[in-house]
């Protein structure tokens, strides 16, 4: 077997980051032998459970300093989140893209195009790490391009030497506590709606089909459509997106 000069060069790097599994450049490290293989654009580690999500490490914003749009996804956002909904309802390790989690009419939501479209831009891949029954650990990486196929497939090469130093790496990992509480928007919106109504209301806004919902809450399409009716009447709206404006109003109240 003929090593080539890059397969020596990953097992350089890989055996860095192994040294380097407790000191504070480990994800700066990690980004940049990422980068060597896969072009993204932005990327975030995040812990999801219950309650907010937890940030361990994040690309800079375009200034260089706190991205404002990801601090809004902290605040209450990431409950629209394909991801983190995924991740929640069914907990598991390993590769998944935006076409495999994201919902029927995700690129129809707002939370798509007045979010995401904006923050992630075009792609998302994740690499999940499942810690326990809870909680998910998660490398987020984001494009201004589609990923192709051979970016994903070379990527769910890499995985199993990334998920098992994410998984070590979290060791070292300084673990504030979780917050539990409910975002502003949804407990502000649950003082108006009953829980259903707003079990209804959060998968709309995150992007699911009638029959989504439906199959989600084991109900019929057409209570769906009523409790629909019903949020809106509630809420003196007319539509999605001022279901979605009220969310922002509530969640920076």
């Amino acid at each position: 077997m003929t090593l080539t000069l890059q397969d020596v060069a990953w097992h350089r790097d890989v055996g860095q980051l192994i040294a380097a599994l407790d000191k504070p450049n480990f994800w700066t490290l990690l980004i940049r032998l990422l980068r060597r293989y896969l072009p993204f654009d932005s990327w975030v580690v995040l812990l999801f459970g219950a309650g907010r999500p937890q940030v361990f490490a994040e690309s800079p914003g375009a200034d260089g300093g706190v991205d404002p749009l990801f601090q809004d996804y902290l605040k209450g956002l990431y409950l629209l989140d394909p991801f983190y909904i995924a991740a929640r309802e069914n907990p598991a390790s390993g590769l998944f893209r935006l076409a495999d989690v994201a919902p029927e009419c995700f690129e129809q939501t707002d939370y798509y195009q007045r979010y995401f479209s904006l923050n992630v831009v075009a792609d998302e891949v994740q690499l999940n790490v499942q810690l326990d029954e809870h909680r998910v650990l998660c490398l987020s990486l984001g494009s201004h391009r589609p990923f192709s196929p051979e970016q994903t497939a070379l990527l769910g090469l890499l995985s199993p030497w990334l998920g098992a130093l994410l998984a070590q790496r979290r060791h070292f990992e300084a673990l504030p506590r979780a917050e539990t509480a409910e975002p502003d928007w949804q407990s502000r919106l649950a003082q108006q709606l009953t829980q259903r109504e707003l079990d209804v209301a959060r998968l709309m806004l995150s992007g699911h089909s009638g029959k989504e919902i439906a199959r989600k809450l084991e109900i019929s399409a057409e209570t769906v459509k009523v409790h629909r009716k019903h949020i809106y009447s509630k809420l003196g709206i007319k539509s999605h997106s001022e279901l979605f404006s009220l969310l922002l109003k509530a969640q920076d109240a």
